[in-house]
């Protein structure tokens, strides 16, 4: 089994950073377009979180143009160029699926704040 750690180790990226569910993300992916390749951003809120390891994965949704889309990427894909925080969202829960039943302002998540310290 430690052979298997080992190769898991090896293959997981330490350039993610850390977010959570409720927080809204940049993901910077890479589009191979028959010989030439590009980078694409998908913005949205993470729903969900799941897996561990290397099999750990995020879904990702916004609305675009009054439709829902929702993607899931690998967490450790090398498709994946970079993922940037936008905001920290404050949620009570790790799976936000009742977001798609949500419209407008009521879909909207609280942002969290950060402690200031006392001076």
């Amino acid at each position: 089994m430690n052979i298997l750690d080992s190769l898991d180790a090896q293959s997981q990226r330490v350039d993610i950073p850390d977010f959570r569910a409720g927080d809204t993300v940049k993901v910077h992916a890479r589009v191979i377009e028959g010989a030439r390749s590009r980078v694409q951003i998908f913005q949205g809120v993470v729903i969900r979180r799941q897996g561990a390891g290397l099999r750990e994965t995020f879904s990702v949704r916004k609305v675009s143009f009054g439709v829902g889309v929702e993607r899931t990427y690998p967490i450790n894909s090398p498709a994946i160029d970079r993922i940037e925080i936008v905001t920290r969202g404050d949620v009570r829960r790790a799976k936000l699926y009742y977001l798609r039943e949500l419209r407008g302002k009521k879909a909207k998540i609280k942002e969290l704040r950060e402690k200031q310290p006392a001076s």
